[in-house]
């Protein structure tokens, strides 16, 4: 099967396989697994911050920042469509006590001017504004990008009002390739940032949390509540640390494939439109009339996995798995119905 349904189905391969048979472990917990160490201090650099730390997935990390960043009865502020938000379990609520306030953005991304009208005012009866929270890519924007620039004038108003800016980076990478950003810039720009590394990055499992010394000290003892701690990691941060090293630039080929795809989607009459294709994520809206899950079956059984995320849309995700002979079987297939 030709998997399209998210780029966190990729398999590891046999060279990361070799790695991970051979790593280096000891007790993480105990702060002890040299591969551990190496990675949270490999991706600290890489971005400019003071330390990182491993966990096992994207929500613990965002939950974790969440958590240490607020008290309970503040208020999260984020895009609607944000993954802490609207893939999360209700985290922000079951974990942190803290509630949030929704901003309808453009793609998934939201202004500086629109954070600041929707900071609340110093009243016992409202919540306090404690956290921003954005996330590039957006997953559900299409894999669209933040400007910098943009981020940066949401940074002098977090800073303004006393407030804290964390930065959801499941899919960092991608826009760090398309953007031909500087990492470090990230940590001028964020008081935490979680890095997915199970996504493009190919790794099978994992994400790291970035910030400043004092920031991982209480994130870590946060990550050993919400029963994070995996004693020998080292098996999966060597994994994690082959893909920094081998998996970032080849993303290009990913954001090529996606915008085949987007293309050969956008010519069909049954579908209305396509979200303009920035990194390596394709959504489509079908017509009114035109069945997206009659579409996804069709696809099935011409070995195609595809994912529905509305009554009208479907999204589809390039990723390393994803050769060129398997992007010109599926428009072939796209073009057929």
């Amino acid at each position: 099967m030709i998997d399209y349904r998210s780029d966190t189905v990729t398999k590891p391969s046999l060279a990361m396989r070799e790695i991970m048979a051979t790593a280096p472990v000891g007790d993480d917990v105990f702060g002890e697994d040299p591969s551990v160490n190496a990675l949270e201090s490999r991706s600290a650099a890489l971005f400019g911050f003071e330390a990182g730390l491993f966990c096992p997935s994207g929500t613990m990390t965002n939950q974790i920042a969440i958590k240490v960043h607020t008290r309970p009865g503040d208020e999260v502020i984020c895009e609607k469509n944000s993954h802490i938000y609207y893939y999360e379990g209700g985290g922000i609520a079951f974990n942190s006590g803290a509630s949030v306030r929704l901003i309808e953005g453009n793609r998934g991304r939201i202004t500086a001017d629109q954070v600041l009208v929707n900071i609340n005012p110093d009243d016992v009866h409202r919540p306090v504004s404690r956290l921003v929270s954005l996330e590039n890519t957006c997953n559900r924007g299409g894999g669209s990008c933040y400007n910098l620039e943009e981020v940066a004038l949401i940074r002098k108003v977090c800073q303004d009002n006393g407030m804290l800016l964390h930065l959801d980076g499941a899919r960092l990478f991608n826009a760090i390739v398309a953007k031909k950003e500087d990492p470090k810039r990230y940590s001028h720009l964020f008081d935490s940032v979680s890095v997915c590394l199970s996504k493009g990055l190919g790794a099978p499992v994992g994400s790291v949390l970035l910030g400043s010394k004092n920031m991982i000290k209480m994130a870590r003892r946060v990550r050993k509540v919400f029963g994070g701690g995996m004693r020998q990691a080292g098996i999966l941060a060597t994994a994690a640390l082959y893909a920094l090293e081998n998996n970032v630039e080849r993303m290009v080929e990913d954001h090529a494939h996606a915008t085949l795809l987007g293309d050969a989607l956008a010519h069909q009459a049954y579908i209305d439109e396509v979200l303009g294709v920035e990194t390596n994520i394709v959504i489509a809206t079908f017509k009114a009339g035109c069945d997206p899950a009659k579409f996804l079956h069709q696809m099935k059984e011409k070995g195609i996995l595809l994912y529905q995320i509305s009554p009208n849309q479907i999204r589809l995700v390039t990723h390393l798995d994803i050769n060129p002979e398997m992007i010109e079987k599926t428009i072939e297939a796209i073009k057929s119905i």
